[in-house]
């Protein structure tokens, strides 16, 4: 997604937790100037889509080969610190429930000093490729 690209955040990890075989992805972000607001702080939308991404990618990781994520359902963000352009920023999404057709998710950004900045619950439509 070239937007990941334009607004500063790389994945730079992804798995799958050995206890219940749930995916989950990483990331270093450092927002640009179009992630953020005229005074430098990233805008909440922001936020919004790299938390979504940070799920979308962790619900992948875990799929079979052929499955994938079709839409997100729902999508709930908070932001609780301001982030600002160039700030170094950890991010993670986690799979917390899968069924058949929809995956649970939540994911988290952090600053430097490992306080959390925003977070966000999602819940995702699957496509089984079986199906």
């Amino acid at each position: 997604m070239p937007i990941l690209g334009a607004i500063g955040i790389s994945f730079d990890d992804y798995g799958i937790e050995d206890v219940d075989h749930a995916g989950w992805a990483t990331a270093v972000w450092e927002p640009t100037a179009m992630a953020c607001n005229p005074h430098g702080t990233v805008q909440a939308g922001v936020h919004g889509v790299v938390l979504d991404a940070a799920m979308n990618f962790a619900v992948n990781a875990g799929l079979s080969r052929h499955d994938r994520t079709k839409a997100t359902i729902e999508l709930k963000t908070e932001t609780m610190r301001p982030a600002a352009a160039g700030e170094k920023l950890a991010v993670r999404g986690a799979v917390v429930r899968e069924t058949r057709q929809i995956a649970f998710a939540e994911a988290r950004i952090e600053n430097s000093e490992g306080l959390l900045v925003s977070r966000a619950t999602g819940t995702f439509l699957l496509h089984r490729a079986d199906s």
